[in-house]
């Protein structure tokens, strides 16, 4: 039985951001239809995985574009209509719990610049439509180019940070007690005299 990767997205007006997540997939084979329909599989480990998502509305497989990375497999679907979805899927029922939505490329509809707002770490893409074979997508690992930039989408929390040392108190905001034992006597005495 195969098992579903976990996927996350999100939109402009005129694109759907979808990224497969499965470390060091093997096989990844991806298919796009007109439609809208979205098919995904390959292997990871011991385990196949598959998926099938009906989006919202059609889609332009010519203009749409792809890039398998190490860690994930991230697709740019060009709408057929330039307009904002209500959701990612088409149909009233609930969303499979691995389709999740993409915080970190997620803009609302009213701060919508267009995709030039997102940065794409110089990855390299390949269009679906030349990619060949069915539905205009064919085998997805044949001409993909290289995956360079992918680690600037690694979930991180700490990136621009620098590393810091432990806050240890300042020698003047130390006890005395904490300091050698004669200053604490000394300190007694003076305030004594």
């Amino acid at each position: 039985m195969s098992r579903h990767p976990e996927v996350k997205w999100a939109q402009r007006a005129d694109k759907v951001f979808i990224t497969v997540m499965l470390s060091d997939s093997k096989d990844a084979k991806v298919n796009l239809e007109p439609e809208g329909v979205f098919s995904f599989s390959g292997t990871a480990g011991n385990n196949q995985y598959e998926l099938k998502l009906e989006l919202f509305d059609k889609v332009v497989v010519e203009e749409s574009k792809i890039n398998i990375g190490v860690r994930s497999i991230f697709c740019i679907l060009e709408k057929d209509e330039k307009v904002w979805w209500k959701k990612l899927l088409r149909g009233d029922g609930k969303v499979p719990h691995y389709v999740k939505v993409d915080w970190d490329k997620w803009v609302d509809e009213d701060e919508d610049k267009g995709a030039g707002d997102l940065d794409l770490g110089g990855m390299d893409f390949s269009n679906f439509g030349n990619m060949g074979g069915m539905g205009g997508m064919g085998d997805m690992m044949g001409g993909m180019g290289g995956m360079g930039g992918m680690d600037e989408f690694e979930d991180s929390d700490d990136e621009g940070q620098e590393a810091t040392k432990p806050a240890y108190k300042a020698e003047g905001d130390a006890k005395p007690e904490e300091h050698d034992a004669g200053t604490s006597e000394k300190n007694n005495a003076e305030a004594s005299a």
